[in-house]
């Protein structure tokens, strides 16, 4: 049988490429190998039918993890009948068990079903992009099932425990042959979990947790951005029968800042300059984030304009953006000037801004044979 390609190699992205990465490669891949984009191409065919299989696996975040830890054998079966990569690795226990259970070769009692984590959970936080530029931490609540506490999540009743099943021997699993193939599905008597329980709790009915809400302290690092997500590890649904919990995935969104534009780790700004000072040059204010300890609602940052700046004209200033989640330094504050020119004039200002035109009329005249020369204002 040939050899499936890597999942990842299939949609040309890196093992740990997030959700969104996944989806856009997966279009990109679809799109270029699509039948229809490549008649009579059975080579473009197969390449198209290997990008949707791969992203049926991908985009699904258990599929993703069972593919992950045990490749295609643990999705398909490893060719023994297994089921799935539960059953693979099962299988795998009871076979070490037995052969060092001191059980006498492969004849002996059985292993121990290995249980299962517990499933993950996903959440939005939103912070202001102070906060997502310095790093804050953040308690949110999560409503989620939470281990019980009566039963240590066992959903046996105090006092008791449950008890190895004696359908399966603790497997979780039961194998038949039909012919020359053996066939292994969840064990029917204890759903697959390998063990029993006589005496459930009264608080959880058994379930081993309870629904209820609860506080978790999230480090949100300086420099994250909106889209990006965080792993809290332990902080998911509890695992079957006492096993580990799952993780909690932190899905970040960030407020838009009236003051600034955000272009990865640097920020745009746009400030107001009167006429004057952008004809003679000044010291102006522009908007900025500051440092971690400004306590300033609006902090600013000092910056000489020369004389004769233009409206729209562009200035940098270094280290003045978003800290880099490197720990690399931090981005520029880039400052475009918006020029104000007075709407609404005194007489007085009237006229010195007509004898102004006049000084500067000269100037700009072109004298040469042929050439217009500059219009005189209107009084």
């Amino acid at each position: 049988m040939s050899e499936k390609r890597d999942y990842y190699e299939v949609l040309s992205v890196e093992r740990g490429a997030s959700a969104d990465e996944i989806r856009k490669a997966y279009k990109r891949e679809a799109l270029k190998h699509h039948p229809d984009r490549n008649p009579g191409d059975n080579d473009a065919e197969a390449k198209f039918k290997a990008c949707n299989e791969a992203y049926q696996v991908l985009s699904d975040d258990e599929k993703r993890r069972i593919y992950d830890q045990f490749g295609h054998a643990g999705l398909e079966g490893g060719g023994g009948g297994f089921s799935g990569a539960s059953d693979v690795f099962a299988h795998m226990q009871d076979l070490f068990a037995e052969m060092f259970s001191g059980g006498g070769g492969f004849g002996g009692g059985g292993g121990q079903r290995r249980q299962a984590r517990g499933g993950d959970l996903r959440m939005q936080a939103r912070l202001t992009l102070r906060e997502a530029a310095f790093g804050v931490k953040r308690e949110v609540t999560v409503h989620a099932p939470v281990r019980c506490d009566d039963c240590s999540g066992t959903g046996a009743k105090a006092g008791t425990k449950p008890e190895t099943c004696g359908h399966c021997r603790g497997s979780g699993h039961v194998s038949n042959a039909r012919g020359f193939v053996m066939f292994t599905t969840p064990c029917p008597k204890c759903g697959g979990q390998g063990v029993v329980i006589k005496h459930h709790c009264k608080s959880c009915e058994g379930r081993g947790a309870v629904e209820k809400s609860r506080k978790v302290v999230v480090a949100f690092p300086a420099g994250i951005d909106a889209g990006q997500r965080l792993r809290v590890p332990g902080q998911g649904m509890p695992g079957p029968q006492g096993a580990p919990a799952g993780d909690l995935y932190v899905e970040l969104d960030v407020e838009e800042d009236t003051r600034f534009e955000r272009d990865g780790a640097d920020l745009v700004t746009r400030f107001h300059v009167s006429f004057a000072d952008a004809a003679l040059g000044a010291e102006v204010g522009v908007p900025a984030l500051g440092d971690a300890d400004t306590e300033e609602a609006q902090p600013t940052v000092a910056l000489k304009i020369p004389a004769g700046t233009q409206s729209g004209s562009v200035f940098t200033i270094k280290s003045q953006g978003i800290p880099r989640l490197d720990g690399r330094g931090r981005g520029s504050l880039i400052g475009v000037v918006q020029v104000d020119v007075p709407t609404s004039l005194s007489d007085r200002a009237k006229k010195l801004i007509q004898e102004l035109h006049e000084e500067l009329a000269p100037a700009s005249t072109v004298g040469d044979a042929g050439e217009p020369a500059r219009v005189a204002a209107a009084k």
